[in-house]
């Protein structure tokens, strides 16, 4: 098993965890009124050791709310605005630093990890999608640190 930084391995490349935290998003309109609209469609590439195909998944962000949580096939990350793409082990570490610390703390929040690209790669089809990555980045890191209450007490996947 891959640990992250509180020695849990998270399942976090199935649809279900963005699932709920698209719900979470919507949930919670204060939180994000404060944060302005966002209008964006990323795409996360998790890359799975040895087990075949990357997990791809689609977000769409429009307003206020997460929209779009959908499967992408292989390639079909491209046709979103912006992609960020990195190994699972390097998601599964991000997602345990918000479920310990309650949100990204330091090397974990989206920025620092794709400031150099070494853990996560930040990927656009055109400079728009770059500058949207970054503009709307505090509204992103608000959804992803949603995951401090959706993965709390979540069991830990099996490898």
């Amino acid at each position: 098993a891959v640990t992250g930084p509180t020695d849990v391995t998270l399942a976090v490349d199935g649809i279900a965890l963005f699932d709920r935290l698209a719900a979470a998003m919507n949930a919670a309109p204060a939180t994000y009124e404060l944060l302005g609209d966002v209008n964006v469609d990323l795409a996360l590439v998790m890359r799975r050791p040895g087990r075949g195909e990357a997990f791809r998944l689609l977000l769409g962000f429009r307003g206020i709310r997460c929209e779009t949580v959908a499967e992408l096939a292989e390639g079909e990350e491209r046709t979103a605005e912006c992609w960020l793409e990195g190994d699972l082990d390097q998601w599964r570490a991000m997602f345990a630093d918000i479920v310990a610390n309650g949100r990204a703390k330091g090397e974990w929040t989206l920025n620092t990890l794709t400031i150099f690209g070494e853990r996560l790669q930040l990927h656009a089809g055109d400079p728009m999608g770059w500058d949207k990555f970054h503009r709307f980045n505090q509204t992103l890191q608000e959804f992803f640190d949603g995951a401090a209450e959706v993965l709390a007490g979540a069991p830990a996947e099996e490898d």
